[in-house]
């Protein structure tokens, strides 16, 4: 059985596990908590980091980037491809996949997930509000470009869901579990996540629960 290493609530986890459902791969999921540094993990991932994907024969792929490609190469001809067909469609994916997962990681999920849970969970000290107001600022103009990205067709890259829809969407799903995303502001941004909720691989992330910590009551709603 293919198995995924993964933390519930992080962003380049949630991604592989929404590409492999909707790729209609099975797999199983392994909590894995990163910062215990487990001798095991490590055999893996010499990073000891996750996410990290087992095939059933053994091969390990590690971290997200990497994943999504191989996953793209591996299982092409399952007629369900991600990173677009031309070269032009494939760049701006590759893009804006880079812009959640590098600028929008740096100005908004650090300083919102990484202060408000895995600080505490890694025992790394009290959580910086100036970080988290930070976060919580920046967002607005994040969700402003999506609103742009979609202003004339459905999704952030045409009238198809892509890598880059996947991508912004485990990023904002991690934080709306926290009730951080203000939806309000923006009502086009708003439309476009409610159509990334409505999908089965999406629902099923929005299942899952922290022992310690209860999303708000939207959280799993397309309608909010």
């Amino acid at each position: 059985m293919r198995i995924l290493y993964h933390h519930t609530l992080l962003p380049s986890c949630r991604k592989i596990r929404v590409l492999l459902k909707e790729k209609e791969l099975e797999f199983e999921l392994v909590q894995e908590h990163f910062w215990q540094r487990r001798e095991e993990f490590f055999v893996l991932n010499h990073a000891g980091e996750v996410p990290v994907l087992v095939e059933p024969d053994g091969e390990v792929i590690a971290g997200s980037y990497v994943i999504t490609e191989y996953l793209e190469e591996a299982y092409r001809d399952n007629n369900k491809r991600y990173i677009g067909t031309s070269i032009s469609e494939r760049v701006e994916i590759r893009r804006i996949m880079d812009w959640f997962d590098s600028k929008f990681n740096a100005e908004v999920t650090h300083n919102i997930l990484f202060e408000k849970v895995f600080k505490r969970l890694m025992r790394y000290g009290e959580p910086q509000s100036d970080a988290i107001r930070a976060g919580k600022k920046n967002i607005c103009y994040h969700l402003d470009y999506i609103a742009y990205l979609t202003r004339d067709h459905h999704y952030l890259c045409g009238e198809s869901m892509s890598l880059a829809d996947i991508t912004a969407a485990a990023h904002l799903s991690a934080l709306d579990y926290l009730g951080d995303v203000p939806w309000e502001h923006n009502a086009k941004a708003k439309e476009w996540y409610a159509l990334m909720k409505s999908r089965p691989s999406i629902r099923i992330l929005l299942a899952d629960r922290l022992p310690t910590v209860r999303p708000p009551y939207y959280y799993e709603d397309p309608d909010f």
